[in-house]
């Protein structure tokens, strides 16, 4: 009797169809677990910019800046100063790459900041908006935050001070 050792066709073909089903069931999850980690990580860059301001206003007494790059970090050895003020990293910043004064991309969203044309150092408002890049794919809600501190989202349009906080 000559026995051939290994798998027939058949069950080749039960073991691909089964690993395509479990793989069917899990890549939505798996997207919808990525959109809630940048959302997730949009509200915390929202919270951190906000904070960052408070902190500049607080410290410089000049209202807030003008842009990121005056919440960004100084060189190596030099100490802050109101053009530097050493509080957000270089990605919050827009020192980053492809990142500019007023916005940066991370995590599927791009950020915009704006004073509403006021200048330093009398800038009494900002706001800061995050916006996925593909709405349905980076993202969901965009996000938006002003002096106020609060968090506001919206899931169909560009968020703003009038849609709901989070």
């Amino acid at each position: 009797m000559n026995k051939d050792k290994g798998f027939s066709l058949i069950e080749l073909l039960i073991v691909v169809a089964i690993i395509l089903i479990i793989a069917a069931i899990a890549i939505p999850n798996l997207l919808r677990s990525r959109i809630a980690a940048n959302e997730a990580s949009a509200t915390a860059t929202m919270r951190t910019i906000t904070t960052s301001e408070v902190t500049y206003a607080s410290t410089y007494n000049s209202g807030f800046t003008s842009d990121l790059h005056s919440l960004g970090t100084p060189g190596a050895g030099v100490q802050p100063t109101p053009n530097l003020a050493d509080l957000l990293d270089p990605i919050l910043s827009g020192n980053g790459p492809g990142g500019t004064a007023t916005s940066f991309t991370k995590n599927g969203y791009v950020f915009t900041y704006g004073t509403g044309g006021q200048t330093y150092p009398q800038i009494s408002s900002y706001s800061v908006n995050g916006d996925p890049m593909a709405r349905g794919s980076s993202g969901q809600r965009s996000f938006f935050s002003d002096q106020s501190a609060v968090v506001h989202a919206n899931a169909t349009a560009q968020a703003t001070a009038s849609d709901n906080p989070i």
